[in-house]
């Protein structure tokens, strides 16, 4: 008699081990579930993570940092889907980045309407800026005058056209404003520089 309640103690530890590690085995898929739906709805656009960014708390510190921000929120500009909320939005950020006196040549409408004619006029070419490569910190040309602090550097978008690549060089002057931040003050193409 005892033989037959030493087989009926192990059949029943046999079944609570088994219910046991359907338990565990359950719980573990609901909760690597979870972290998939989490991690799905969370997922942000690249035109919503450029802006995101908030400009009065974390201003980019250098002058390569701030050329390397426009150049994101340009590369969304000509190659991702947005509103026109997010469009103007993104237009926005960029003149946040830009010199007071460069904000000043035009009104926020006619800057709009020319950023969005540039915009249109390269997509319809079926032109988009496949990626961008700010100078390294140590090419940043830093110098002053007429009282202000300056910086020059170089930045590189590759444009593509169907199948065809280009790749344009931009020189970017920026100035430090009286807040420590650097602006973007004017660019040019490299080689309208060297003409």
């Amino acid at each position: 008699m005892s033989k037959g309640k030493g087989q009926g103690g192990i059949k029943v530890l046999i079944v609570i081990i088994v219910l046991v590690c359907l338990a565990l085995g359950y719980y573990y898929y609901l909760s690597n579930k979870r972290t998939e739906e989490s991690e799905q709805q969370v997922k942000a656009t690249a035109v919503q993570e450029v802006l995101m960014r908030d400009l009065e708390s974390n201003y980019p510190p250098t002058p390569r940092e701030v050329v390397k921000y426009y150049a994101e929120i340009t590369k969304c500009l000509y190659v991702e889907s947005y509103t026109e909320e997010e469009f103007h939005d993104m237009a926005m950020q960029i003149q946040k980045l830009y010199d007071d006196e460069l904000v000043a040549n035009k009104t926020e409408q006619q800057y709009l309407d020319d950023l969005g004619l540039d915009v249109d006029g390269l997509k319809e070419q079926e032109i988009v800026v496949s990626s961008y490569s700010p100078a390294s910190s140590t090419d940043v040309e830093e110098f002053t005058k007429d009282g202000y602090s300056w910086a020059q550097m170089r930045c590189t978008f590759n444009l593509r056209q169907g199948t065809e690549f280009q790749k344009t060089d931009e020189i970017f002057l920026l100035r430090k404003d009286e807040e420590g931040h650097w602006k973007i003050y004017g660019w040019t193409l490299a080689d309208e520089e060297n003409a």
